[in-house]
């Protein structure tokens, strides 16, 4: 009996293991072939091998002295647009999310009811309705509209932040009451240390959902200078169908990079900062 189970535990070890492998071949075999064909010479979109017989970082050289390209200013855009976005988006998030879970006033749940139906509906149903907003307020073909829309639109999805928020003891925020603290105090003092994890989340989804945005930047900007990553490696291979590709693929490679190392270095707030607010305990 013992031996059967195992031999049972032995194998569904075995076949879970297998899995976490293919698993793993499967997610890292096109970073890894996308990494490969940036160094790879000439510009071909097929190779008979994965690794190439010869490296060159001549693409990544071209992507910052081709006069065709603006692929610097493009980054430097992307950065600055989605730096300030994650800012101002987790100040709004953090601040809302706050009131509605900590406060109780008039009107309260049905702005909850609000924002958890427009959450409901895709971003890109009102992307007509911005447009023309943006259109009215001079905002096209700038970052600034850009910067707003992705830091509104993110209070949307702040029913993570309000239920972290819902799981802090409100004896905390008693006890400072009593010894004289005001809202903002217990706000700043109590509440911020301990939502460094909900913050980081916050700032990563932001940051992250700002720097791939294609739609919404391909709709408002216009001028080829005020261009994002996302539209300009669009363009590139729009204009150049796959006779560029290896280009493309070093754009690639450089575009991942930012997220990467935020990733790395973030992870354990960004779990700590998911699971605290999935539920309320």
């Amino acid at each position: 009996m013992k031996m059967g189970r195992k031999s049972a535990n032995v194998l569904r070890l075995t076949v879970s293991y297998a899995i976490l492998i293919i698993i793993a071949v499967c997610a890292l075999y096109p970073a890894l072939w996308v990494l490969l064909s940036s160094l790879r010479p000439g510009t071909s979109l097929f190779s008979p091998t994965l690794i190439p017989e010869e490296f060159t970082i001549v693409h990544y050289k071209e992507l910052f002295t081709n006069p065709s390209f603006r692929y610097g200013a493009w980054y430097l855009n992307t950065l600055k647009i989605a730096t300030l976005s994650m800012i101002f988006s987790t100040i709004l998030v953090t601040l809302s999310m706050y009131a509605l879970s900590r406060f109780r006033f008039r009107g309260r749940k049905q702005t909850l009811t609000l924002l958890l139906v427009l959450g409901m509906f895709p971003g890109f149903m009102s992307m007509i309705a911005v447009f023309i907003v943006l259109l009215q307020l001079n905002l096209l073909d700038t970052h600034a509209a850009l910067i707003l829309v992705y830091s509104a639109g993110s209070v949307l999805g702040g029913f993570v932040v309000k239920g972290f928020y819902d799981t802090i003891p409100r004896s905390l925020d008693e006890a400072a009451r009593i010894d004289g603290a005001t809202h903002l105090q217990v706000f700043l003092r109590i509440m911020l240390p301990l939502s460094k994890p909900m913050l980081t989340y916050v700032a990563l989804t932001t940051f992250t959902g700002a720097w791939v945005d294609f739609i919404f930047a391909r709709l408002v900007l216009r001028s080829k200078e005020n261009w994002t990553l996302a539209v300009g490696m669009w363009d590139l291979v729009n204009s150049y169908q796959n006779s560029n590709f290896t280009l493309f693929a070093a754009g690639a490679v450089l575009i991942a990079i930012p997220i990467t190392l935020l990733f790395v270095f973030l992870q354990r707030f960004l779990v700590q900062g998911l699971t605290s607010g999935a539920s309320k305990g």
